[in-house]
């Protein structure tokens, strides 16, 4: 009779995630890793060698959908090879194709909605199937509790997700549904324990995160701006940074908490999307261009040093040159440190869908001019930190021996050299140059 102690223990089963996306997509698929590791999955980064893997979609960019029936033709071989390989598709694609992918591509095993993903595990013990509903149950909790392992110096938190806005370009409230508020206790609980394995910086998450307004002790309700000062006042963590936001919700709670909150970092992505009030109007945006130009006169009385960042949309329907110009207007009077710009591309099942487009060729020379633009406010922006002495937290070894790199107050990456320093230092550095997308420095003495 064999001796029990004896047995070989069970193989590791590895799972492959690939992200797509936003940094909720990244919050979300570390989420899934932690619920499949409940399950004995482990991660790793060669998809030939799991047992699973996991494509976190994101709707967002342009031809979405087209792009993960791309990468699941590639992985066609692979089930062919190894037949009993899981393939799950997960994200905000998974929520807006459903069944659709596995009718297309019978080697999916598994479709889950991002509201959805809690029930990742029983679907895996059940042989797979598609669950894109939006259940009345909150996921968060009924996640696994991550393992007690130390994290980066860096971490997101989910606060909020969905969006009740109805932008006309945007499948947000069709894919992550209604504006939903996590509770106080709740994010307080989940920050404690990120600081409590060596978390220094959180940046709290959500699709429209300045509307967050959650339960707070006693069921008072509160606002951004307060849940940002609880979380400030956890120890040790250092550094707290939002996004994405919406001008709308700039309450003055949260304005005065720029300026009073020495760990709310001087950093705000607030995108604005066009310069031109008629387009605005068109993509429901619900604020003009004075609101928004007002809003930033007052955030930058409260914060003066503080750097802004925007999104926008070029060519989108019924945009004209006058348009366009106001917008190149408005970001020539913001002045942004950068900005993200993209052409507008039609989404289906969002009201902007069926007008017609602008001239692709049209779109694609006002998306450069906008661009030149933009990328010179960016390299005057990285310009003017040189000879500054900026706060850095080492996130990771940099390519050269004894080089570090890290994040600055104002998100640049920053590389140093620092023979003696460890991940999640957080270090005074002296800015010496400056690079089309990073900055370099030396330790402050």
């Amino acid at each position: 009779m064999s001796d029990p102690a004896s047995k070989p223990a069970p193989a590791v089963k590895k799972l492959f995630i690939k992200t797509y996306g936003c940094q909720m997509n990244v919050y979300d698929s570390q989420r899934m890793a932690e619920a499949m590791g409940a399950e004995g999955y482990v991660l790793t980064e060669n998809q030939s060698d799991a047992d699973m893997v996991l494509l976190n979609t994101c709707h967002i960019r342009e031809k979405a959908a087209e792009k993960l029936y791309s990468d699941l033709g590639r992985l066609k071989p692979l089930k062919a090879e190894k037949p009993d390989l899981k393939i799950g598709v997960a994200g905000c694609v998974a929520q807006a194709e459903g069944g659709e992918i596995q009718r297309r591509m019978p080697i999916v095993d598994l479709v889950v909605g991002p509201q959805a993903y809690h029930r990742l595990p029983a679907m895996v013990r059940a042989g797979g199937g598609v669950d894109t509903e939006f259940p009345a149950e909150d996921k968060f909790e009924h996640l696994p509790k991550p393992a007690a392992t130390r994290r980066a110096p860096a971490a997101f938190l989910t606060v909020q997700e969905g969006c009740d806005k109805f932008c006309a370009f945007c499948v947000v409230p069709y894919t992550r549904g209604a504006e939903v508020s996590r509770p106080v206790s709740r994010i307080l609980a989940e920050a404690r324990d990120l600081v409590g394995r060596g978390v220094r910086e959180i940046t709290l998450l959500g699709q429209n995160v300045n509307g967050w307004h959650g339960e707070g002790p006693g069921g008072a309700e509160w606002g951004f701006g307060r849940l940002i000062r609880a979380i400030a006042e956890i120890d040790g963590l250092d550094r707290i940074r939002y996004t994405t936001s919406h001008p709308n919700d700039m309450a003055d709670d949260l304005i005065a908490a720029h300026r009073d909150e020495p760990k709310l970092m001087p950093y705000l992505h607030l995108p604005v999307q066009s310069g031109s009030d008629r387009i605005l109007k068109a993509m429901n945006r619900k604020h003009t261009v004075d609101q928004y130009l007002r809003l930033i006169e007052r955030i930058r009385a409260a914060r003066p040093d503080i750097m802004l960042t925007s999104d926008f949309i070029v060519g989108f329907p019924g945009e004209t040159d006058r348009d366009h110009q106001d917008t190149l207007e408005l970001v020539r009077a913001v002045n942004f440190g950068t900005a993200f710009s993209f052409k507008y591309s039609p989404r289906p099942g969002t009201p902007a869908y069926e007008r017609p487009e602008v001239e692709g060729a049209v779109a694609d020379a006002r998306l450069q001019e906008l661009q030149a633009l933009l990328t010179s406010q960016q390299k005057a922006a990285q310009e003017g930190m040189v000879g500054r002495e900026l706060g850095v937290l080492f996130e990771k070894p940099g390519r050269n021996p004894g080089q570090m790199v890290g994040k600055s107050d104002y998100l640049h990456a920053v590389f140093v050299e620092a023979p003696q320093a460890k991940v999640g230092d957080l270090v005074r550095v002296r800015i010496t140059h400056s690079a089309p997308n990073s900055l370099a420095g030396v330790l402050a003495a």
